[in-house]
């Protein structure tokens, strides 16, 4: 017989994926930190969910690498390492030159233009979002950004594939926030190596789309772990931080986090108590 207190089956299941999307995006947008303990009572509180939907929130997270769990510890948000970023990378450049090579060989007129209306969609955005003592969150270009990689692997026809490389792409971009909370300035690449790679797809020019994705990977998983190092490095010091009381509070708190997860704050991070 059902508990009255809890919800109907149909529900709960609704009200999970409703935690479970919420509590991803702030994992993935470095708004929940590494090594943060999740308080399962302060999560069902804050959100306004019941207790057995937000445990299967937390499974479900745990199942895709971004939350940690055990019986001892509870759940925390899944530490991070240059050495899991390097493990990170060269598996996701396995599974993403597999399906992008699978797409370009299988794909077709409607998967070439859905690679190019993706790509002229991100093209039009800013990455960073203007305003504010440090570089924000600008959403729509990181649906747009999202949208664009997944179009390049769609044609594969394995929707296994499709979900593996998408867990990793969450996995991935989750580095490149902590990167971006890390340091105040953005970095500007010369070059649009979105626009090389969608031409090399659509052309059907196989190893220079591939090529040219591993590189891609490559530099922005460089980028963020010279950001991390530069991180670690500055965590044990007290210095003056640009940006203001705000940002350089942010800042430290993921050079905590970096160099020592267990040191993560135990609210939240960014005003989002």
């Amino acid at each position: 017989m059902n508990n009255p207190s809890e919800p109907p089956s149909s529900a709960a299941g609704t009200l999970s994926s409703v935690a479970y999307e919420r509590l991803r995006q702030e994992i993935i947008h470095a708004l929940l930190l590494p090594g943060r303990k999740l308080h399962i009572a302060q999560l069902c509180a804050r959100y306004d969910i019941g207790l057995s939907p937000m445990r299967e929130a937390l499974h479900r997270l745990a199942r895709d690498g971004l939350v940690s769990h055990s019986d001892q510890r509870g759940f925390h948000v899944t530490p991070v390492s240059e050495a899991h970023l390097d493990e990170l990378t060269k598996t996701r450049g396995w599974l993403d030159e597999l399906a992008l090579r699978q797409s370009i060989a299988h794909g077709d007129r409607a998967w070439e233009e859905h690679v190019l209306l993706s790509y002229h969609r991100l093209s039009r955005l800013h990455r960073v979002a203007p305003g504010g003592a440090e570089p924000q969150i600008n959403a729509p270009w990181e649906d747009a950004h999202r949208a664009f990689h997944a179009s390049l692997l769609a044609a594969c026809g394995s929707s296994w594939l499709l979900g593996y490389c998408g867990q990793l792409f969450d996995a991935a971009d989750r580095y490149r926030h902590l990167s971006r909370l890390s340091n105040a300035r953005e970095v500007v690449r010369v070059r649009d190596e979105h626009k090389a790679l969608m031409e090399a797809a659509i052309e059907r020019k196989t190893e220079e789309a591939v090529q040219l994705l591993l590189d891609h990977l490559a530099s922005t998983a460089k980028l963020v772990r010279d950001s991390l190092q530069a991180a670690s490095d500055k965590a044990a010091g007290s210095g003056h931080e640009p940006g203001g009381r705000a940002a350089g509070s942010s800042r430290r708190a993921v050079r905590r986090a970096v160099a020592d997860p267990s040191l993560a704050p135990s609210s939240s991070g960014r005003g989002r108590g």
